[in-house]
């Protein structure tokens, strides 16, 4: 079994000493208190602003300002890693494309926007169970509240990768705001050794993540309004690098037409709405024709507007998909080889 239908994975914190570093991961102690301090006092991302120190005495609409402001810098900065993030969306691509799944790994904040990519793919896309997933260091209970420690066991990183049997075809993401999380950067080299693709997204330069990964993503959002807090424009930067990679992916994998959702899932009113506006949208019918057409594919866009653009039926619309790897274009194509025009 390659993974179960949840998007997201990880185990408990252990409470009995960590065994011997498997490979992919160093050895050696952990650093001391003093040396992380001194780690950390070089990182952009937990900076302290002199501009800052008054902060708290500010009118609240001027820290509203001030913190609107610091957000806007966020897509400049992502604007200058889009070479690197498109160059690891076409990597990603091409490994999916072969049935391998994108897995992003993380602990805290990071793990947690990883974890919610994640779990929008499945009704925005139509990917399979265990296609996108995410492991947390500290397992579902720090999806909604921290566990301590747990982003320093690198032990749970390498066996949560383990459970899910990574390989060549899959790609590890490693999400973290330093660049410096152990959960996250075990996670990397182990996938690197287990011969998956590996990214590792960060908000420093010149981080252990970026220099663990096959393609790095450091995207330098400097200090925060709030020193060290990294939910804000680190994670902020961090969302918008996720949406990219998982959503570009998906482009490049024909899971849209032109900019609409033709895989989504309609598993609800809202869902089933757009789903018919979407056929409408896609072939110009009537919504006599279009609900026809999505009555007989059991809901389904693709199937849908290639029964109403190719005037198939819905069981050769389903082969031509298949034939054509879910590409609706490419079906379409496909669908006119030999066949003379329609009047």
């Amino acid at each position: 079994m390659r993974g179960e239908a949840s998007p997201l994975y990880g185990r408990q914190v252990p409470t009995d000493p960590p065994p011997d570093p498997p490979s992919g991961l160093p050895s050696g102690p952990p650093p001391t208190p003093d040396g992380l301090r001194a780690r950390l006092e070089t990182l952009a991302t937990e900076a302290v602003r002199p501009d800052l120190a008054d902060l708290d005495l500010l009118p609240t609409a001027e820290l509203a300002r001030l913190m609107n402001a610091e957000d806007a810098s966020v897509p400049a900065a992502v604007a200058a890693a889009l070479p690197r993030i498109a160059a690891a969306v076409d990597a990603v691509a091409e490994r999916m494309a072969r049935g391998g799944r994108l897995v992003y790994a993380g602990a805290g904040t990071a793990g947690r926007l990883g974890a919610l990519d994640a779990a929008e793919c499945p009704p925005t896309f139509g990917t399979g169970p265990g296609q996108v997933v995410a492991v947390l260091a500290g397992g579902r209970t720090a999806a909604t509240a921290a566990v301590e420690g747990a982003e320093d066991d690198t032990e749970a990183a390498v066996a949560d990768l383990d459970a899910l049997r990574i390989g060549p075809d899959d790609t590890v993401i490693g999400v973290s705001a330093s660049g410096r999380t152990p959960y996250a950067v075990a996670a990397v080299r182990h996938a690197r050794v287990l011969g998956a693709l590996t990214v590792g997204l960060a908000c420093n330069p010149g981080s252990e993540l970026a220099a663990a990964a096959a393609y790095a993503i450091e995207v330098a959002t400097g200090p925060e309004l709030i020193a060290g807090s990294t939910r804000l424009k680190a994670g902020t930067a961090q969302k918008l690098v996720l949406n990219m990679v998982s959503t570009l992916t998906m482009v490049r994998l024909g899971k849209t037409y032109g900019n609409l959702m033709v895989d989504l899932r309609p598993t609800n009113a809202k869902l089933r709405a757009r789903a018919h506006r979407l056929v409408a949208q896609a072939t110009g019918c009537s919504d006599e024709e279009v609900s026809a057409a999505l009555a007989a594919t059991g809901g389904e866009v693709k199937p849908a507007i290639l029964c109403l653009l190719a005037d198939l039926d819905p069981e050769t619309a389903a082969r031509l998909l298949t034939e054509s790897r879910g590409r609706l274009r490419e079906a379409l194509a496909r669908s006119r080889q030999g066949r003379p025009p329609r009047p």
